[in-house]
């Protein structure tokens, strides 16, 4: 049963041109949620001259109010200075297509930036080793979203690779293990890593200072 009102705009997102992947899901999931996907999923009825069946008349007119209504949704939810450069259409499936072509290439684009960026990034000691594998993780994530699935065990690779010297025992430990980390495994294991860098660099400072204070 359709609901009587659904908040759209707190399922869909206007879609602003860096966001088509999520949209789109969000698009589908809200017709799919108020069964009104119909257009999108089966072509319209044969138009039939003269009378028509009971039967006949009901899918035409399910198929025609999915359309009205998806073609309504689909068109609020996109920014005006996106709408005017799509061609019109009278059906919801061939806009939506419309769309997608529109947004498949900057898609490709934007996932090969966001794989550059992963796999140059380098963690250079400012910052804590958190936020470093966080902002890495959140690149996997963004690029899960254009449907470019970055597995664990390649993210992994991927955060040790970006490591300094310091924790190369990590990078030879995994390379002979036999079991995989998980992300969380190896954020816990360069977050008590970094503590202990933390803890000898005060120690040396500390133990210079009093050997100055001594000489003095």
């Amino acid at each position: 049963m359709t609901p009587f009102f659904v908040p759209i705009g707190e399922f869909v997102s206007i879609l602003n041109g860096s966001n088509y992947s999520k949209w789109k899901e969000q698009i589908m999931f809200i017709l799919g949620y108020m069964d009104l996907d119909l257009a999108l999923r089966a072509e319209q009825p044969p138009k039939i001259v003269g009378p028509m069946s009971p039967q006949q008349e009901f899918a035409q007119e399910k198929w025609e109010r999915s359309n009205r209504l998806s073609l309504m949704l689909i068109k609020s939810r996109v920014s005006k200075s996106i709408r005017g450069s799509i061609p019109k259409y009278d059906k919801a499936k061939d806009y939506l297509k419309a769309i997608e072509e529109q947004f498949v290439n900057s898609d490709k684009v934007l996932a090969s930036t966001l794989m550059d960026k992963l796999s140059s990034t380098k963690y250079s000691g400012n910052g804590s080793i958190r936020k470093h594998i966080m902002e890495m993780r959140d690149i996997a994530a963004q690029l899960t979203a254009l449907e470019v699935t970055i597995s664990d065990s390649f993210l992994v690779h991927f955060i040790l690779n970006s490591l300094p010297s310091e924790y190369g025992p990590f990078q030879i430990s995994y390379n002979t293990h036999k079991d995989k980390w998980s992300i969380n495994e190896l954020l816990t294991m360069c977050v008590q890593k970094e503590g202990r860098l933390i803890q000898e660099t005060q120690n040396a400072v500390n133990f210079v200072s009093q050997k100055r204070h001594k000489a003095c």
